[in-house]
């Protein structure tokens, strides 16, 4: 059939933290898929990295900058209520009944109300016939909305952990129930949705993997190695850098020549950076600031390891990008970490918070090129057999086509 247009939303787009989201919209293009992309609010200035996603942020429609355009805010509810009134106020109805406890978050109920009026007229004239939104908090919640005001599907990607933190505050169960498919990027994740839903809609939970593309990463030999450390992630407690500096202040007494590089940004940054000092690594640790795609992965080719002790986190990105990069990884046992990385054979996963153990696994792989070298290779090869990009937005266009077809009358159906 032919492949008919298809929104992206989600809150921030495009911002340098949520890269999958791009590429995966751009596979997707590849693949034939006019894909519409939407953001609620524009990503701060800063998260906007490299000219790729400056070029994706001109093109992408802001919800909240035309929500705040009086004349295009009403002129689009009025349009809704000409539409079909009955959708719009079941779409009311929807949002009221959806609504967390308190006065606040239901002011704000009202806000996706309204966004959802926006983006429904954005959509109706972008002639586009199916909704999909990365994770299931406030964006999902105005896709919903305006799935129900424009009769047009929606469907979802979640990531967690967050939002299993609070999944009656964002009604996932009520998401599960009216979209037409829930991508989860892992066993784990899956498992969740399904604790957090009805059982009548499991068959709707269908695991998709964000990927990477193999062939952009791991060109140099393995060879040259000297002990080099990388983190990549948001400077945000919940990624626990703080306890990976604690862990190099104490190996950098036996592998002096081991240095650290940390690449991203955010509130955590002065602290680490502070805490750095205090420790006294002096020059073994840089913090790079966030930096484009393509200088990250000329940074993780240069790299001998990468470190991700999280306290939680979902299946990140940045772990297949070192693993088909073919260096080992050492990432924290939570959530669906495990689904990638096999510990002790393409890396370690350690207990989350256990500075012993990371400071042992750092020591085994500093200490044993070999071992590094056969680690990398493991991880090239799993990330290309189950986290390449192309079969996972081939799986994700296939479940968009049987979204489209169980909306076309039986008469069209093939």
């Amino acid at each position: 059939m032919t492949k008919q247009p298809i929104a992206y939303l989600t809150g921030e787009y495009p911002k340098v933290s949520h890269t999958f989201i791009q590429r995966e919209i751009e596979a997707l293009r590849l693949n034939g898929w006019t894909v519409e992309a939407c953001t609620i609010r524009r990503a701060a200035p800063n998260d906007i990295v490299g000219t790729d996603q400056h070029r994706e942020a001109r093109d992408t429609f802001c919800v909240l900058e035309a929500a705040k355009r009086p004349a295009t805010l009403i002129g689009a509810h009025i349009w809704a209520l000409r539409r079909d009134a009955r959708a719009w106020a079941k779409a009311a109805g929807l949002a009221w009944r959806t609504r967390p406890a308190g006065l606040k978050a239901a002011l704000w109920q009202v806000f996706y109300f309204l966004e959802a009026g926006v983006l429904a007229r954005h959509l109706h004239d972008r002639g586009v016939c199916h909704i999909h939104n990365h994770f299931a908090n406030s964006s999902a919640s105005v896709a919903m909305l305006t799935s129900e005001m424009s009769g047009i599907p929606f469907s979802m990607t979640m990531h967690g952990p967050a939002i299993f933190f609070e999944p009656m505050h964002w009604r996932i169960d009520e998401k599960i129930a009216r979209a037409a498919f829930v991508s989860c990027i892992s066993h784990f994740c899956r498992s969740q949705a399904m604790y957090f839903s009805d059982p009548i809609h499991w068959d709707k939970l269908k695991i998709v993997h964000c990927g990477v593309v193999p062939d952009d990463y791991g060109h140099g030999p393995r060879t040259d190695r000297k002990k080099r450390i990388i983190f990549v992630g948001r400077l945000d407690p919940v990624k626990g850098v703080p306890l990976l500096l604690d862990a190099m202040a104490r190996v950098v007494r036996d592998h002096r020549d081991a240095t650290l590089t940390v690449v991203g940004d955010g509130p955590s940054r002065h602290a680490v950076e502070e805490q750095s000092r205090a420790l006294g690594l002096g020059d073994c640790v840089s913090f790079l600031g966030y930096r484009a795609s393509d200088e990250i992965t000329g940074l993780l080719e240069e790299a001998d390891m990468l470190v991700l002790p999280s306290f939680a986190e979902g299946v990140p990105v940045v772990l297949m990008e070192a693993m088909a990069s073919r260096i080992p990884v050492i990432a924290s046992r939570v959530a669906g970490v495990s689904e990638l990385i096999e510990d002790g054979v393409s890396g370690f996963t350690i207990p989350a918070g256990d500075l012993d153990t990371l400071c042992a696994r750092l020591d085994t792989l500093l200490s044993d090129g070999d071992l590094c070298i056969r680690m990398g290779n493991e991880g090239r090869q799993k990330v290309e057999a189950d986290f390449d990009l192309s079969s996972e937005a081939a799986w994700i266009g296939a479940l968009f086509e049987g979204a489209l077809i169980e909306t076309l009358p039986d008469s069209l159906r093939p």
